[in-house]
């Protein structure tokens, strides 16, 4: 959770930043442009995802060299996937990819540089998430975050010299933002992989074991993994759905940006705890599971929900008490954005909390290895119901930012509903890893 909140503030201080140096159509392109990259980088994830499984099964099984052997083919698997593939396709696609969310003019030349630099450089970050990931997973949680510590004062340090620049340095503006990250996890990817060959971590490479692909631990690895990856994917189509729907108002450079600013940064605030604690919730329900304890996995579905539930609602209430305050903080004086901010900081108030039981029980069902039902679970929930809703405001009575808002609220509400059915439907207690 801590690290999650640390390395959040990265994106908070490149909003706050470019808000202030670029304005409001600097925002909108941070915003549309990691939308769209998402799509690709929870693909990547999916692996990590896959990851997670195997090595907190192993680990709980007591079997380290399968842990080793695990992360190993992990990231052999995204190295080739993410610069022989994804790179390439993203940065000739750029264009085509910020006209299918309906930017303006002004939003797609800031967006254009940016969302380039992220698909061509990132994956020294990807890196970054892998290893913190397999280090968790395998009961080593203070490594990551003090790596998180490192990365974040590297990136804010960056983006503050290369958004506004600093004696010689020009002013990069919104494509310093992407700079600052992607130069910031190359540098501490480097750092841990130095450390993941020197022996010193619970996982550890080394010359010993076999460095080719192994085909049988990589089939896992996309068992496991590519549910998450499609609905990771698919969540964020729907995001660049919801992006077009917004692009279609009257106002839609204002409502973008607000939409950047009080959905992908200030709900953030919800997100990044209950990400934390769904990666927690993992770890323990596969350790437990692979040490044939399913009654503890239980347990910490449990315990990670009411921790959940208690942060969401201390974030939402700032929400509803605080919300001129708070888009303040990212130079949103337009009248018109923070009409629109304030307005969805209201519903946001409430999903937060639906939002953040859901991720707890993702987390035990993904890290027993009940990948699908959160798959289907987001097809409903995150893809179908809020688009249909959209597209059902716009048909009838016309389309307005709170019928999105709206829709948005009652997706989460979905989403949590039928995550704490399937948990409790105990499928996942039979799930076997064959390796």
């Amino acid at each position: 959770m801590l690290q999650n909140v640390i390395g959040g503030l990265q994106g908070l201080v490149d909003h706050m930043m470019v808000g202030h140096y670029v304005g409001y159509a600097g925002n909108a392109a941070i915003g549309v442009s990691w939308q769209i990259f998402l799509v690709v980088q929870v693909f990547i994830g999916s692996l990590f995802t896959g990851m997670g499984v195997l090595v907190a099964r192993f680990a709980g099984a007591d079997e380290p060299d399968k842990v080793n052997r695990s992360v190993y083919q992990a990231f052999l698997t995204a190295l080739v996937v993410a610069v022989g593939i994804l790179a390439p396709t993203g940065y000739l696609l750029a264009p085509t990819l910020l006209a299918l969310v309906n930017a303006t003019p002004a939003v797609s030349g800031e967006a254009l540089p940016y969302i380039r630099t992220m698909f061509v450089f990132n994956f020294g970050m990807m890196v970054f998430f892998m290893l913190g990931g397999a280090l968790r997973s395998a009961g080593d949680a203070r490594t990551p975050l003090r790596l998180g510590i490192w990365l974040t004062v590297l990136n804010v340090t960056l983006s503050a010299i290369l958004i506004r620049g600093l004696g010689p340095i020009p002013s990069f503006g919104t494509l310093g933002a992407a700079m600052g990250t992607v130069m910031s996890g190359a540098t501490l990817a480097l750092v841990a992989a130095f450390k993941l060959f020197g022996g010193t971590w619970v996982i550890h490479i080394h010359r010993g074991m076999s460095w080719r692909p192994d085909f049988g631990v990589i089939r896992e690895l996309f068992r496991f993994g590519l549910p998450a990856g499609i609905q990771g994917v698919a969540m964020n189509i729907g995001g660049v759905i919801l992006l077009r729907f917004i692009g279609s108002l009257p106002s839609s450079a204002e409502a973008q940006a607000a939409y950047s600013v009080g959905y992908t940064q200030l709900f953030s605030l919800v997100t990044w705890t209950s990400v934390g604690l769904m990666g927690a919730t993992a770890a323990v329900a596969g350790q437990n599971l692979g040490a044939g304890k399913p009654e503890r996995t239980v347990q910490g579905v449990h315990a990670a929900s009411k921790i959940s539930v208690a942060v969401a609602g201390g974030v939402g209430l700032l929400f509803l008490l605080l919300p001129g305050l708070l888009l303040g903080v990212f130079g949103m004086d337009d009248p018109t954005v923070a009409a629109f901010g304030v307005q969805l900081l209201a519903f946001l108030g409430v999903s937060g909390v639906f939002v953040a039981v859901a991720l707890a029980y993702t987390g035990g069902l993904q890290g027993t290895g009940d990948t699908r039902g959160p798959l289907y679970i987001s097809l409903i929930s995150q893809l179908g119901l809020p688009l249909a809703l959209c597209w059902i405001f716009q048909e009838t009575v016309g389309l307005q930012a709170h019928h999105i808002w709206l829709a948005i609220l009652i997706g989460h509400i979905t989403r949590c509903l039928l995550s704490m059915i399937r948990f409790r439907q105990g499928a996942w207690r039979r799930i076997e890893v064959r390796i």
